[in-house]
């Protein structure tokens, strides 16, 4: 059967095993997150935060938010100018959400 996307992107092979088999506190930052965060690049930030919190998973998700945050900003500026609310210098993104 053929697949009814149409896209240019490659289709990583098992994305999914890998979502499962992240710590139940990141998969639900994931679930809620804004952007589409992939399972290596969302692992590999959550255990620098982890470490870096003293294994406290809460810590660990608002820096999960910070960092969403920041992209987000950052890709506005680049979307949408340096004049959108989110680029400009001093306004911070929506709070995170838990």
């Amino acid at each position: 059967m053929a697949r009814n996307v149409v896209t240019r992107l490659r289709r990583k092979r098992g994305s999914m095993a890998q979502y499962d088999r992240l710590p139940a506190p990141l998969r639900a930052w994931l679930a809620q997150a804004a952007l589409p965060w992939s399972p290596h690049s969302a692992l590999r930030l959550w255990q620098r935060n982890l470490r870096a919190a003293g294994g406290d998973a809460a810590l660990a998700c608002a820096a999960l938010s910070r960092a969403e945050a920041r992209l987000i900003a950052r890709d506005a500026r680049q979307i949408w100018g340096a004049e959108y609310p989110l680029a400009l210098s001093g306004a911070s993104a929506p709070a995170p959400r838990h």
